[in-house]
């Protein structure tokens, strides 16, 4: 396994960790700066509204994600390898 490959499994590994929401919450705030989770959420929600058949004009005003990363998480929504529709909060 190469380097970045073995750097990319531990972090999995520790993501997989978390047991609560608030290991999660901790975990993060150490990885990542605040606008980098921020990011994180608001794709996240972007999503979940895409989902939940929300327009992009409604996506927008409720998150304030740009056109252009909603349309890279629509693509991964509807194209990608199913991460967000199988993780994806049901509530």
């Amino acid at each position: 396994m190469k380097d970045y490959e073995h750097m990319q499994d531990v972090l999995y590994r520790t993501l997989l960790n978390c047991k609560t929401v608030e290991d999660c919450r901790q975990l993060l705030e150490d990885l990542c700066t605040f606008q980098e989770v921020e990011q994180m959420a608001q794709r996240a929600m972007a999503a979940k509204l895409i989902v939940e058949g929300k327009t992009y004009s409604e996506i927008i005003e409720q998150t304030g994600i740009s056109s252009a990363t909603l349309s890279r998480v629509s693509r991964a929504v509807h194209r990608g390898p199913g991460g967000y529709v199988r993780m994806l909060p049901k509530d």
